[in-house]
């Protein structure tokens, strides 16, 4: 079970930089010229192809960190124009107080119950503790690659320090790597297939960094 992800693992950036821990500190003289480079690699390329999925997190509120409030909608972005149409549609529910789109199943919480079934049927015994506790969740089978994707949207979330993140998953839908950013620009990540697997990327990021997104990517002419 503790195979299924693995935090630090090395991705496709390290096959373009030699240090790509290092290439968006903002200390360096080329950290511009690095993240567009990194946003034509994971966005620009399934983005032309018609591959790339932009999934809006949001729900958790005031260090809340609930499975079941985590929703998140997702829209397919073609071109930069896609991106701005979107920007505009979320601005305007915002405006308006309305309630932000959410999808079936939950992000979090139907993963969660599956692999609690799961783990449940094999005779696995998951207490209440375990259930509520994320840190808790790789002691079934399946948890690990649960509590990985739930740092992922915490730190999307509420922010954190370092400024790329690369992590290896395997997921029902094949081997996946994370790459997560947190810079001057904005907060955001992408799963993209590992190696040689095939499938869609995802742009994922909270509500809040739409419009710092649409910028970025503008600015990095894609």
């Amino acid at each position: 079970m503790f195979n299924e992800a693995k935090e630090h693992a090395e991705g496709r950036l390290h096959h373009i930089f030699a240090d790509p821990y290092s290439a968006f500190d903002n200390l360096v003289t080329e950290r511009q010229l690095h993240l567009r480079v990194a946003l034509q690699e994971l966005i620009g390329e399934p983005m032309a192809n018609n591959r790339l999925t932009l999934r809006v997190i949001h729900g958790w509120e005031n260090g809340g960190f609930e499975p079941d409030e985590l929703a998140h909608c997702d829209h397919q972005l073609a071109s930069l124009n896609d991106m701005e149409q979107v920007c505009l549609r979320y601005q305007e529910i915002l405006q308006n107080d309305a309630p932000l789109p959410s999808a079936e199943p939950l992000l979090l919480a139907a993963p969660l119950a599956e692999a609690i079934n799961i783990a449940e049927a094999s005779e696995q015994n998951i207490d209440a503790e375990t259930r509520a506790v994320p840190a808790r969740w790789p002691t079934f089978d399946g948890g690990l690659l649960l509590y990985t994707f739930f740092k992922v949207y915490h730190r999307l979330t509420y922010g954190e320090d370092d400024r790329y993140r690369s992590i290896y998953c395997e997921t029902p839908q094949g081997p996946r790597e994370i790459h997560e950013f947190h810079v001057e620009e904005g907060d955001f990540a992408v799963i993209r297939p590992a190696a040689d697997a095939t499938g869609d990327s995802i742009l994922l990021l909270h509500v809040s960094q739409l419009d710092p997104m649409r910028q970025l990517l503008e600015a990095s002419g894609l």
